[in-house]
C-alpha cells in the first residue's frame, strides 16, 4: 500500500515533526531559506496534506491547485489568519492548528515585556550605553506590579497562563474582557468587565487575543486615550489588533507609560520606524513560542493533526 504523500513548506521544520511524518509518510520538504509562493503552487499537487511550518497562504487560489486529493492541512501556529478556513471546510479539507502547547512560552514573554517596560530597561541601558546614567533617588523610577491591576484582553489558554504567573507578584486584582464570561477567569479570581471598563481601570493592559474582524485595529487613539498615563501595554496577541500609528502617538504624547510588543504591524518594524526612537517603548522580534521545548512540540502536534486527518481519526486540535 503506498504512503500518504505530505508537503512540508519549511526545511527547518523541528525534527520531532518531520520524524512523526517520516514514519507513516512520504515527506516533501521545500527547499531554500525562502520558499516562494510559486514554489508551493508548484509542489503542492499531488499531496494528501500539507504541512505549514511558516504562514504561507492557503486560499482558493492554493486549493484549486492542489486538487481533489487534498485531505488536510495543519499549520505549526496557533493563530491562523494565513488560513481561509471557511473554503478549506467548504472543499471536505479537515485543518489544525496547534494552540495550547505554546501557551507558557508565550505567557513568559508577555511577563518579560511588562516587567522591563514598566521597570524602564530599555531606557536604562540608552542611559549606560551613553555614558549618562547617573544613580539618584529618583532615576528611572518605574512603576510596581505588586498591589496593581491588570487587565487581560482576551482570556484564552495564553491569557490564563499570564494570570497564573502573575499571581505570585502579588497582584491586587485582574479583570479580563472577551465574548463572555468564563469559568476559569472565576477561578483565578479574575472580573469579567467591558473592554472600556478595563482599559479605566488597568495599570497594565496585555493583549492576548487572537486576529479577527472584530479584534482588527482594536487598539487606536480612542483606546489609548481611556488608559491611564500610567499604564504599561504589552502586546504578545497579534500586530494588527493595534494601530501603530496610534501607539506611536500615546507614547510619544505620554498618554501611557510605556509599551512591550513582541508583535506588531506590519512585522517586522521597518528600520528607522520612529517607534525605535522612544525610550518608552521595548520590543522582541516575534520570540512567544521561540523555545527548543515548544517549537518541538508545535511540531509534534500538528504533525499529529495530519496523521489522524488521514486516519479517519479526530484532530488534535481543529479549526
Amino acid at each position: 500500500m503506498s504512503k500518504w504523500k505530505v508537503l512540508v513548506t519549511r526545511h527547518d521544520t523541528p525534527l520531532t515533526g518531520l520524524k512523526l511524518l517520516e514514519s507513516r509518510c512520504d515527506v516533501t520538504i521545500l527547499s531554500g531559506e525562502a520558499p516562494t509562493r510559486a514554489d508551493l503552487i508548484q509542489a503542492i499537487p499531488g499531496h494528501d496534506a500539507i504541512f505549514l511550518s511558516d504562514h504561507s497562504h492557503v486560499n482558493a487560489e492554493l486549493l484549486d491547485v492542489a486538487g481533489d486529493k487534498l485531505k488536510v492541512v495543519s499549520t505549526m501556529s496557533a493563530g491562523y489568519e494565513h488560513l481561509d478556513v471557511a473554503e478549506i471546510k467548504r472543499r471536505g479539507i479537515k485543518v489544525g492548528h496547534t494552540p495550547v502547547v505554546l501557551s507558557a512560552a508565550v505567557a513568559e514573554v508577555a511577563i518579560l515585556l511588562l516587567l522591563n517596560a514598566t521597570r524602564r530597561a530599555h531606557e536604562g541601558r540608552l542611559l549606560l550605553e551613553d555614558g549618562k546614567f547617573q544613580p539618584k533617588p529618583t532615576t528611572l523610577l518605574g512603576n510596581d506590579i505588586r498591589g496593581s491591576t491588570v487587565g487581560i484582553v482576551g482570556l484564552g489558554s495564553i491569557g490564563v497562563e499570564i494570570v497564573k504567573r502573575l499571581i505570585s507578584f502579588q497582584v491586587e486584582r485582574f479583570v479580563y474582557t472577551g465574548h463572555a464570561r468564563k469559568k476559569i477567569g472565576d477561578d483565578l479570581g479574575a472580573k469579567f468587565v467591558t473592554l472600556d471598563e478595563l482599559l479605566k481601570m488597568s495599570d497594565f493592559v496585555v493583549v492576548a487575543t487572537p486576529l479577527t474582524n472584530e479584534t482588527h485595529g482594536l487598539f487606536d487613539d480612542a483606546a489609548f486615550d481611556k488608559m491611564k498615563k500610567t499604564a504599561v501595554f504589552v502586546n504578545i496577541g497579534r500586530g494588527p489588533v493595534v494601530k501603530t500609528d496610534a501607539l506611536l502617538r500615546a507614547l510619544k504624547e505620554k498618554k501611557i507609560f510605556a509599551a512591550g510588543l513582541d508583535v506588531v504591524d506590519p512585522e517586522p518594524l521597518p528600520k528607522g520606524h520612529e517607534l525605535f526612537t522612544l525610550p518608552n517603548f521595548e520590543i522582541l522580534p516575534h520570540l512567544g513560542s521561540s523555545t527548543v521545548k515548544t517549537r518541538n512540540d508545535m511540531a509534534t502536534v500538528a504533525a499529529q493533526n495530519i496523521i489522524n486527518a488521514l486516519d479517519g481519526k479526530p484532530l488534535v486540535y481543529p479549526l
